[in-house]
């Protein structure tokens, strides 16, 4: 029996792979020093009113805001900023970034993706992954939201824009939850039994949002807008307004 043996260029290709799995594992893990932690996007304010109360409710208001939110505005723009980035797209790139900063309803929303965009370019600077401003001056807005710099940082490590979208979708899942064990009676049990539930959900909202047209895009999300807005003036609460 002959036994192939992988050439060169099997092996680079990869060890490539590889390393882009392993880099957009330390994209999307919790440990990541951003801050991210910090922010509950409305959740919070949804539980002080009693919006979402336990597993069921949710699962139900997660499952929401992926289909209305992530799949109509966060995840094809992030395909759309992969894309450009990669182009060296530089005006594309600015109009995209500001798109999503117009999407951004309360100012509770446009502060956590001001913040944790600047808190991940520093944390690039720190890596050198950052380009120089004086080699690469204006391929990115000079103050990037969290959604661009995630797309810079996922193509920088060679990620595919699928595996990118579904990277940045399980952070948002795994940060909900986290607000969840925190701020609720929600057992990490429970929040996995969560997570079994709507894997399936975020394949098909990654499929989903790589097939809608530019005019298809903008969030559809008017309870978490109002639950954002009311926990600004929250009188008790653990995370960041």
């Amino acid at each position: 029996m002959s036994i192939t043996m992988p050439t060169d260029v099997t092996v680079q290709n990869s060890q490539n792979d590889e390393l882009a799995l392993l880099g957009l594992m330390q994209l999307v893990s919790p440990s990541l020093p951003i801050g991210a932690f910090a922010f509950s996007q409305g959740l919070e304010s949804a539980f002080e009113l009693g919006w979402v109360s336990d597993e069921a409710s949710l699962a139900e208001w997660l499952s929401g805001v992926l289909e209305d939110g992530l799949t109509r505005c966060e995840l094809p723009v992030l395909a759309r900023l992969h894309q450009a980035i990669g182009q060296g797209d530089s005006n594309t790139i600015a109009q995209w970034d500001t798109w999503l900063a117009a999407t951004r309803e309360t100012a509770e929303l446009a502060a956590e993706d001001s913040r944790l965009g600047a808190s991940l370019k520093r944390l690039l600077g720190s890596l050198n992954l950052m380009p120089s401003e004086d080699s690469l001056p204006s391929l990115l807005p000079v103050q990037s939201g969290y959604v661009t710099l995630f797309a810079y940082t996922a193509h920088t490590r060679g990620v595919s824009v699928r595996h990118t979208l579904l990277g940045f979708a399980w952070a948002w899942l795994e940060n909900q939850l986290a607000v969840a064990c925190k701020a609720l009676p929600l057992g990490h049990t429970a929040a996995q039994r969560v997570i079994e539930q709507l894997r399936p959900a975020l394949v098909g909202a990654v499929d989903q949002a790589l097939s809608l047209d530019d005019e298809e895009l903008g969030p559809v999300l008017p309870g978490l807008a109002l639950a954002s807005a009311l926990h600004e003036t929250q009188y008790s609460r653990l995370f960041r307004s």
